[in-house]
This record gives structure tokens, C-alpha cells and sequence, in this order.
């Protein structure tokens, strides 16, 4: 008989009362860990203050790394390592102040058994609670129960009671007595042209071309076909590579023209000098390549929308895909042509986009 050496059972350490963990998820771009972190270690403090008001021990089973300067989680990897020395059963705080890649942790919450509370700062300047968000609604996506909160300056009463309801159940209550079940519509018009599109796209079908679905770590933003295929809804699955592929064929002359339209249409541009800062006229060509290049390969495949998911494979190719995006779901926009230049691709209407945010919706800005 065949003997095999068998891995060690996985051991973690085990849980002390009225102690929580405190881990972070950050972002894939160093340069915005290194920024966010003094908001993120300001919300720790504030986090960690109310805890240990209510008697608790916080500990954070990972610190600031030397050599980036800042303590998020920066990679799935990473994720996993650290929550190898988190109790399983422990009660566990994800802060959130910066945006974060939730699959950095995603795979460690899925497993965890102890509760689990979100909190995020609520500031101007920073997209921490857009980051929290995105962490919940994975976390919900995945079936995980967990409790969330936030607050401006970690002071306030409805804060704080959150906190300590937390610690004595696990969970935190809110008021949802705005959310109810939508009634038996009456019949209109509008219902009528509803159920119209609905049967219509049920039964003719779409296509969505995705680049790259599941950029910036947001598992909640994929739609899983077994969902959006009883919508009517089918994706073609894209590369950004070939959307950069298609930028590079784009001629200047072709993006110049749709410059000047958008300045002929009464549209502002205020430039700076700086790239990394500022918005220049380089970038703005860029971005109309790829406006031009996205609604070519809509052509190929006969889409009926396009989600440019920006990041992470064009981050490091060119501008953000913003311009490019609205133009696209704008009514009034610069004609394209097809590559054989025999046609204007969509004429008169709006081609709809979707980011990385928003799958599953269709929308339209005139």
C-alpha cells in the first residue's frame, strides 16, 4: 500500500472573550494605499476608541508594512495569509476608508464563523463608504450575514450604540420601514409599453459585450448568466486588450473630429500640464480612441451595450475610460463610422454603456 505524507491539519488560534480583529482591505494600486492611509488609520482609532469604551480588546493581526508605509491588505494573497491568524469563530472588523478590492478578503469572510461588522468613514474626500458598499454587496452576494456602519467622526450616538449593540448581539438594527413590497401596478400605459419591452427582449434577446468583467476586485458586479439570461440578456465576453488593439488603429484625424464636435456642441475642457494631476489634451485624445474603438467592436458583434470594466488591464495603457463612457450613453454625441467607413454606427441615439458597477443596467442620458 502506497503511504503519503499528509499536510498538517490548518490550525488557528483561539478566540478570547470580549476581543475582536481588525483587518483592512485596500486597493491593487500602491499609490493609493499610500494616500488613503492616514484616513484609514484615522478610522481604525476612532473604531478601536468605541471598543475599547465597551470594555473590548481590539487586535490587528497584521501592521504596517515597512517598506509600502501603509497597513491595507493589498492582495488576495495577502487576505488569505493574514486571516490564518484570526481566530475562526472571533468577532471581526473589516474598516474601510479607502476604496478596496473586496476579493483581497472575500475569501476569508466567506469561511469565517464568528459575526462580522463593516464599518467605513463617511467623507468627501475619500470613497470609503463607496468601498464598504462594494464590500457588502459581495458579502451579500455570497450569502454571508454580517453588520455594517459608519460614521463622520466616530463620535456620534447612533454610531456608538451600533457599536455596542454589535458586541452584545452581532448584529446591528436599522430602520428599513422605508422598504416595502412594490404593489399590483394598475394598468397604464406606461405598464403596457413595460411588459411590451420585457416580452420583446424575452423573446429577440441582447447582447452585452463585457471587457473584462470583474475589474477592481467588485464580485458583486458580475451578474451571473444564470441570473441575466432569464432577463433576456447574454454577454460576449471581451478583451481589453482587443479594445486597446482597436484604440491603436483608431487615426488622430478620426479622434480630432470627434474633439471638435464636442467643442462645436458647447463642451469645456480645462487642461492642465501635469498627466498625473491634470487633465490634458493627450488624455482626452485617448479616451476618444477609445470611444471610437468600442463602438467598432460593438459593430463586430452586433452588441446591443458595451461595459468598459477600466480597470485593472488598461490602467497601465491609458486614461480613464470616463469621457469615453458618457459620450457613449449620450444621445447627442460624435458620429462614428464603421471600419469600411460605409456607415455611422448607431445614428441618432444613444449606444448604452455599463461599468464596472452595473452589469445588469441599461442606461441612457440625453
Amino acid at each position: 500500500m502506497t503511504t503519503y505524507t499528509l499536510p498538517a491539519p490548518a490550525a488557528r488560534p483561539a478566540a478570547a472573550p470580549q476581543t475582536a480583529y481588525l483587518i483592512t482591505s485596500g486597493d491593487l494600486r500602491e499609490s493609493a494605499n499610500v494616500a488613503g492611509w492616514p484616513t484609514q488609520a484615522e478610522l481604525e482609532a476612532g473604531v478601536t476608541g468605541v471598543l475599547n469604551g465597551l470594555g473590548w480588546e481590539v487586535v490587528r493581526p497584521f501592521g504596517v508594512d515597512p517598506v509600502t508605509g501603509h497597513g491595507f491588505i493589498s492582495s488576495q494573497r495577502m487576505g488569505l495569509e493574514v486571516f490564518r491568524s484570526i481566530p475562526v469563530d472571533a468577532p471581526l472588523v473589516v474598516a474601510i476608508a479607502n476604496w478596496q478590492y473586496s476579493h483581497h478578503v472575500l475569501a476569508g469572510l466567506r469561511t469565517h464563523e464568528g459575526p462580522i461588522l463593516t464599518v467605513a468613514n463617511f467623507a468627501g474626500d475619500w470613497p470609503g463608504l463607496v468601498g464598504l458598499l462594494g464590500l457588502n454587496a459581495g458579502l451579500t452576494k455570497m450569502g454571508k450575514p454580517y453588520a455594517t456602519t459608519w460614521s463622520v467622526d466616530f463620535t456620534d450616538e447612533w454610531f456608538t450604540d451600533g457599536i455596542r449593540e454589535w458586541t452584545e448581539t452581532g448584529s446591528i438594527t436599522h430602520d428599513a420601514s422605508h422598504v416595502r413590497a412594490l404593489p399590483a401596478l394598475p394598468d397604464s400605459p406606461e405598464k403596457q409599453l413595460g411588459e411590451a419591452l420585457a416580452a420583446e427582449l424575452l423573446a429577440d434577446k441582447a447582447i452585452i459585450g463585457v471587457f473584462d468583467e470583474g475589474c477592481m476586485g467588485m464580485y458583486n458586479a458580475i451578474f451571473d448568466d444564470e441570473l441575466l439570461n432569464r432577463t433576456g440578456i447574454y454577454k460576449e465576453r471581451l478583451s481589453q486588450s482587443a479594445l486597446y488593439a482597436e484604440m491603436l488603429e483608431v487615426a488622430d484625424d478620426e479622434a480630432d473630429a470627434a474633439y471638435d464636435w464636442l467643442i462645436d456642441a458647447g463642451m469645456t475642457f480645462r487642461y492642465g500640464t501635469d498627466a498625473a494631476t491634470e487633465l490634458t489634451r493627450e488624455q482626452v485624445q485617448w479616451q476618444l480612441k477609445m470611444y471610437i474603438a468600442a463602438l467598432r467592436i460593438a459593430d463586430d458583434f452586433g452588441l446591443d451595450a458595451v461595459g468598459i470594466q477600466y480597470q485593472q488591464g488598461l490602467k497601465d495603457l491609458v486614461p480613464a475610460s470616463d469621457l469615453a463612457e458618457g459620450i457613449l450613453n449620450s444621445t447627442e454625441r460624435p458620429p462614428v463610422l464603421s471600419r469600411d467607413g460605409s456607415r455611422v454606427l448607431h445614428e441618432g441615439r444613444a449606444f448604452p454603456h455599463f461599468n464596472e458597477a452595473d452589469e445588469g443596467s441599461r442606461s441612457t442620458r440625453s
